[in-house]
């Protein structure tokens, strides 16, 4: 950890926007933002459910195929695998349960644990997942945890799904991101919870900017603005 550089982590369940917050947070700061979701759900859409049988050796082996990087700041931070472009085929709900069962096992979290902490070590970041302030970045310079209902959640889920043109049912959306929750915040292993010394904010009643605002003032007060550019 000692060589890790400047990182900022951004907690919280499914669909409470900690992606768009980390890519707005990010521009604002001038720095890359890592979507470590977004690598979870690259292993296992790469693993698939077969990841489950298999022996630690055997997803360690997998997993060592994988490399990630980074390309641009801000918004326009990039996610690479193997020299691919992370795509949309990654965003489904499917692929996100998926992604919640194989976060499970413990050689995957290791192997990806230390690609995210590898990344760091040669730029500054905002990072956004589940256990980032309390596994991967324990010492890290600010810690956020966002929440929100799951039926908020769910309701955000579903107008981002029509905007794409993908409309999908709310009752199941919102049912999809209740057996996330229990997952994510019963399993084992690293489960979802905020960061003894995390700021909390609870997103049902405010928008992106609100948040945002919130956020920089926090890092503005503490001196973290001009010490990360």
């Amino acid at each position: 950890m000692a060589s890790t550089t400047y990182v900022i982590t951004i907690d919280g369940p499914a669909g409470v926007g900690k992606t768009t917050l980390a890519r707005r947070l990010a521009e604002t700061l001038d720095i890359s933002y890592l979507d470590t979701g977004a690598m979870f759900r690259t292993l296992a859409l790469k693993l698939g459910l077969a990841a489950e049988s298999m022996t630690e050796e055997a997803i360690a082996k997998a997993c060592a195929e994988y490399h990630f990087h980074l390309k641009g700041h801000g918004e326009r931070t990039q996610l690479f695998v193997n020299e691919r472009l992370v795509g949309s085929e990654i965003r489904t709900e499917e692929v996100g349960m998926l992604a919640s069962r194989l976060a499970r096992l413990a050689p995957l979290r290791k192997a990806l644990a230390e690609m995210q902490r590898k990344l760091a070590e040669t730029q500054p970041l905002v990072v956004e997942g589940r256990d980032m302030g309390t596994v991967i970045f324990p010492h890290a310079r600010f810690k956020f945890f966002l929440d929100a209902s799951p039926e908020i959640r769910a309701l955000r889920r579903m107008r981002d799904a029509e905007n794409h043109d993908q409309p999908t049912d709310l009752a199941r959306l919102t049912e999809q991101i209740r057996q996330r929750d229990v997952q994510d915040r019963t399993r084992a292993i690293a489960p979802l919870k905020a960061a003894d010394d995390a700021i909390c904010i609870d997103t049902s009643d405010l928008d992106i900017s609100q948040v945002l605002g919130l956020m920089l003032r926090h890092i503005d007060a503490s001196g973290g603005t001009a010490r990360c550019r």
